[in-house]
């Protein structure tokens, strides 16, 4: 009997990043073969020549908002979304075993985790915070290299698997603090459910006119669609040009399809980036 070949799934960070958890809540553990990569960029590169077989990747946090470069990122890659997963971020201090948070003086995260711990490390005016490219590999060099006095603000998982000791658990600012993932796919396809809540992520351009917006925005409240995303991103090179992008809930595929098709008149450029089922929150 040959043995199931495991979905290779590429996430930005290391092992223990809190892309790697959105992985392994999203797909079966067992089913699944982490590709790290050290950036977006990476982690579609990894796609594109067919070294992974799916992509997970944030795009927006409750409390710092939208990952704007993922945005283009997506749409320039010709993959599509396939699914969602709202994970809820617990930031931990860690450290090498046996050291006190007043021993430390500098303390290495990715920005978001950083921003999103800011009002904690308030209270140590000693500890310098210093961003790097991820939360897990803050992680994985100060066991690798043995750094005394140095401290990483990851996940619990990240803790585990570089043997490293919680000096501090839950310190993120805001306790709801989720990150929405989501997963891409050179195939896009998937099963709508009759009567399920469904999501399409779409985007279209406009010129800098008045009303061009809000003739979008009519059309799609005709139609009963609901709306739960809008981002505005400009467009390079073009002056006064926008692209937006927005996420459409619904349940009846039909009168979605008629929506979509009625705001074409109104818009420069418009395509999907994914039609896909509306993604579980991670408590």
């Amino acid at each position: 009997m040959t043995e199931k070949r495991k979905k290779r799934i590429a996430i930005q960070g290391g092992f223990g990043a809190f892309h790697e958890m959105a992985a392994i809540y999203y797909f079966e553990p067992e089913e699944v073969e982490i590709v790290p990569r050290n950036t977006f960029d990476d982690l579609f590169r990894s796609l594109r020549e067919r070294k992974a077989d799916y992509g997970i990747l944030a795009i927006e946090n409750s409390i710092a908002g939208s990952i704007l470069p993922n945005y283009n990122l997506l749409r320039e890659s010709n993959r599509k979304i396939v699914g969602e997963i709202f994970l809820r971020i617990r930031h931990n201090l860690v450290a090498l075993p046996g050291q006190k948070i007043e021993e430390l003086h500098e303390v290495y995260s990715h920005p978001m985790a950083i921003l999103q711990s800011q009002e904690y490390f308030d209270r140590y005016p000693n500890i310098r915070l210093i961003e790097s490219v991820d939360t897990a590999l803050s992680a994985k060099e100060i066991r690798e290299k043995g750094l005394q006095g140095i401290g990483a603000i990851a996940s619990e998982l990240a803790a585990r698997k570089y043997d490293l000791e919680i000096l501090a658990a839950g310190i993120e600012t805001n306790p709801t603090n989720y990150t929405r993932f989501l997963v891409v796919s050179e195939n896009g396809n998937h099963t709508l459910e009759e009567g399920a809540l469904n999501k399409s992520s779409i985007y279209f351009t406009l010129s800098h006119k008045i009303g061009s917006l809000s003739k979008i925005l009519s059309i799609l409240s005709f139609y009963e669609m609901n709306l739960t995303k809008i981002q505005s991103l400009p467009v390079i090179g073009k002056e006064w040009e926008y692209a937006f992008y927005l996420d459409i809930v619904f349940d009846d595929y039909e009168l979605y399809q008629q929506a979509y098709h009625a705001i074409r008149p109104f818009t420069g450029e418009l395509g999907e980036l994914g039609i896909y089922p509306v993604g579980k929150k991670i408590i």
